[in-house]
């Protein structure tokens, strides 16, 4: 299938196999601005900067960011080309699917969708801490930042973006919209404030060249090996928040001129959003008015931050945006993670398939939505015993599940090469170095990921402790084991990949004829 600049959607989907079912109310806007949200610059790079302080330090923000951000311009280049080819909900699995075989689609399907679900948890959870640090500092006396009260609000939270996610997918875009610009708008404004508020500021060289280790790892300067692998477990911090951004991809159905709009909306999230976050987090390590007490924060350290050096009522001010944002940003996520239920479902790789595929009065998967949600609910709960690992395993099997699901499809379309049919936005030659810089690096940061992130997590240490353990790696096994078990035992006799519920005959009319004639 090779897709004209005049086709129309309906000629596009009907060619794929499919029948329009949700409605199309998106426009490139929107669809852009559902990646944007979900990456979310006033989400990762807050509730996950004492990742990369404690892991590098200031020289985290200053490089390691622009360099993160470069390497995932290019992974969504190679996604992009693949959106625009085959613009259809599910994304990666269909497309795994028609470059390759049913259990290619399988796996990247499934992995696709743990890197969602994970999204949902760890930018829940953040939005958690973020929220109850607001909460603590307007009624002190009230809140307390426990295991309980941050679970509490988590909870209340994934269930109120379910709400949001029952109506009109017009509904839906209306908060993507407004999401990103309130993320614009609203990181101009904490930038502005850090900038011009604060009565002292840290020096050019501190933030560009000032490196910290607070892992218990050895090393603390570039010329020591240890440090660098330090460095590199910092890089989570910038590698968990660009990520998601195949949700353009999943809202194809849903997009107006989709082989297009999807693609660019991949893309261009990523670069905007690597842009902003960067000169976020310059502004927030100039603000830093102490470093040892930036440390012993911990995950409030830009709670901390901004108190200090900003006063309680502008810390008040900006937790308040960056709330909102991170309530917006989950919301997108719940958005796109039931789509991907909804899309596998639809080819009956889900158990109870039937029930997923449901579409209520507005044609929203709700049900799709609604296990979502519970699956989260039931996912954060080992935060009651150790909020700080569990949110930490939450980050990274969202890098590690949705990265997978990106090199699975890309490895496959650089396999095919120019046999492969692009669609109307594609990279051309550029193919090829695209796609074997975006698997390399995509290795590097899965094996950084499933490692110890201190001493005491390593097995058989003298200070070893299960609480410091890196449950990754068995995170990811147990992935493996069941999807893996599930397909040699059963899938591999029923799952035949995409099921299409449009007729052959309507199919091949589709297919001669482009857009003319096309049932909607």
């Amino acid at each position: 299938m090779s897709i004209n600049q005049d086709d129309s959607d309906s000629a596009v989907l009907a060619r794929l196999g499919y029948q329009q079912q949700l409605k199309r109310r998106m426009g490139a806007f929107t669809n852009f601005a559902i990646s944007f949200s979900i990456i979310s610059v006033l989400a990762g790079p807050i509730t996950s900067y004492y990742i990369g302080f404690s892991y590098g330090g200031p020289v985290m923000m200053a490089w390691g960011w622009p360099l993160v951000s470069l390497m995932c311009v290019i992974v969504a280049l190679g996604i992009a080309e693949l959106a625009s080819a085959m613009p259809t909900a599910g994304g990666l699995y269909f497309w795994a699917c028609r470059m390759a075989s049913p259990r290619w689609g399988w796996f990247t399907g499934w992995f696709n969708i743990v890197g969602l679900v994970g999204a949902v948890a760890a930018v829940g959870y953040g939005f958690s801490l973020t929220f109850t640090s607001l909460l603590v500092l307007l009624w002190p006396g009230a809140f307390s930042a426990t295991t309980g009260t941050l679970y509490a609000v988590y909870a209340i939270a994934i269930i109120a973006m379910g709400a949001v996610n029952y109506f009109d997918i017009r509904v839906v875009a209306l908060t993507n919209n407004i999401s990103a610009w309130w993320h614009i708008i609203g990181t101009a404004v904490i930038v502005v404030a850090l900038v011009v508020v604060p009565d002292h500021h840290q020096s050019a060289s501190y933030v560009f060249t000032k490196t910290i280790n607070a892992s218990g790892f050895g090393g603390h300067h570039w010329s020591q090996p240890m440090f660098w692998f330090v460095l590199g477990l910092g890089l989570l911090q910038a590698q968990y928040t660009i990520g998601g951004f195949d949700a353009s991809a999943h809202m194809s159905e849903e997009t107006n001129n989709a082989a297009r709009a999807a693609a660019r909306g991949v893309w261009t999230s990523v670069f905007w959003s690597g842009v902003g976050g960067w000169i976020l987090l310059l502004a927030i390590t100039f603000a830093i008015p102490n470093t040892q007490d930036t440390l012993n924060a911990g995950a409030f350290d830009v709670q901390y931050i901004w108190s200090t050096a900003l006063g309680s009522r502008w810390a008040e001010a900006l937790l308040l945006i960056a709330s909102v944002a991170q309530f917006l940003c989950c919301n997108a996520v719940v958005t796109a993670s039931s789509r991907v239920v909804w899309a596998l479902s639809r080819d009956r790789a889900t158990p109870a398939s039937h029930l997923w595929t449901r579409l209520n009065k507005f044609q929203v998967p709700f049900n799709a939505v609604a296990v979502i949600v519970g699956i989260n609910l039931l996912l954060m709960l080992p935060t009651f015993w150790n909020a700080t690992i569990g949110y930490l395993i939450a980050t990274a099997v969202v890098v590690i599940g949705l990265y997978l699901a990106y090199a699975f499809v890309i490895l496959l379309r650089f396999r095919l090469g120019d046999e492969f049919e692009t669609g109307p936005w594609n990279l051309g030659r550029w193919y090829k170095v695209v796609d074997l810089v975006s698997i390399v690096w995509i290795g590097l940061v899965c094996l950084l990921f499933i490692s110890p992130t201190t001493p005491a997590g390593i097995p058989f240490h003298h200070d070893f402790s299960w609480n410091s353990f890196n449950y990754t790696l068995l995170a990811v096994a147990g992935a493996l084991l069941l999807f893996g078990g599930w397909w040699v035992l059963s899938a591999r006799h029923w799952f035949k990949g995409p099921v299409p519920d449009i007729d052959p005959a309507t199919r091949a009319a589709a297919e001669a004829a482009g857009p003319e004639g096309v049932p909607t």
